[in-house]
């Protein structure tokens, strides 16, 4: 591919913000103009989310220290999932820790082990009495080792995805990143069927050599106007709704994320430092909206608190 001089980023939001950083740090000092357009009238979906270590690699590829961007996002540490009755069972618990390099050899313990049980013998399984972050986890201790320490230890974050988007905005543009305001009126295409240019509802008009859709749920750009059809997975995706409800911070802040089962799907339980996200995500095809607000309440005790579709 050869470098492109002109790139437009279609739609913001953690997405559209993250491309702007990374292809303004991949093409810095080089005559490269990148261009981000949002509209103001489509709202970013602002719950709390979780991250796996990708995003920890995205933060070291940018040279951006947690301590710029963590407490104003809001941020925790995580190191595991934790899965709550999965089996039907309530008080059973199964929890997935990131693999750091520490792990090398309980790791290979804990392959050996889950062979053993597909023979059907009756041995230790759950990932996280073999691995680092799950004891990490049990002990709520934050995956931040000494200066010293010679090995690295994966983790993800906990965040607040519309302070992240902000975050994100403000230092794309302090790199150079041209920020258009508006809404796409239409997208033009060559005679060979490549995207040449977008014009605006003001009739600003943005040519470019690569364009990078982050339109979201719209594809307005690779569906829309190149036709990529959208694969359908509803035939083994069956939840397909969400309520979200927040509820105040934990006193002591955990370092995993929470998934826990439901009649009819999984909620997820987010800690931030300002707050604690929650969201019950569900079938319509098994319950409708009011039965799975009711049962979201009822789990967090929030009878009487306004929830968000």
């Amino acid at each position: 591919m050869t470098t492109p001089h002109r790139i437009v980023i279609a739609g913001g939001g953690t997405a559209g913000w993250m491309a702007a950083n990374l292809l303004a740090h991949r093409w810095a000092n080089q005559a490269v103009t990148i261009t981000l357009i949002e509209s103001e009238d489509i709202g970013t979906i602002g719950v709390g989310e979780g991250s796996t270590p990708t995003l920890k690699r995205f933060f070291q590829t940018l040279d951006i220290p947690e301590y710029d961007w963590m407490e104003e996002c809001q941020a925790t540490y995580k190191v595991n999932i934790k899965f709550t009755g999965w089996n039907g069972n309530n008080s059973h618990s199964y929890s997935h820790p990131f693999i750091s390099q520490l792990d090398v050899f309980s790791e290979r313990a804990f392959h050996v082990n889950a062979l053993t049980r597909r023979l059907g013998l009756d041995v230790e399984t759950r990932p996280d009495k073999f691995l680092m972050a799950g004891y990490l986890a049990k002990k709520n201790l934050a995956p931040l080792p000494s200066h010293n320490f010679p090995f690295d230890i994966e983790y993800g974050y906990h965040f607040d995805s519309l302070k992240l988007g902000r975050f994100l905005r403000e230092r794309a543009k302090s790199k150079g990143v041209y920020h258009v305001v508006g809404n796409i009126e239409s997208v033009h295409t060559s005679p060979s069927g490549d995207i040449s240019h977008l014009v605006c509802q003001d009739g600003q008009k943005l040519d470019g050599d690569l364009f990078i859709d982050c339109t979201g749920f719209s594809g307005l750009l690779l569906q829309k106007t190149l036709g990529v059809p959208f694969r359908d997975f509803s035939d083994n995706l069956f939840n397909d709704s969400a309520v979200v409800l927040p509820t105040p911070a934990c006193a002591n802040l955990p370092v995993e994320t929470e998934s826990v089962a439901m009649s009819n799907g999984w909620r997820w339980q987010i800690p931030l430092r300002n707050r604690t996200g929650n969201g019950y995500v569900y079938s319509q095809q098994y319950q409708e909206k009011d039965a799975a607000e009711c049962e979201l309440r009822r789990a967090l005790g929030m009878e009487n608190t306004t929830l968000k579709q």
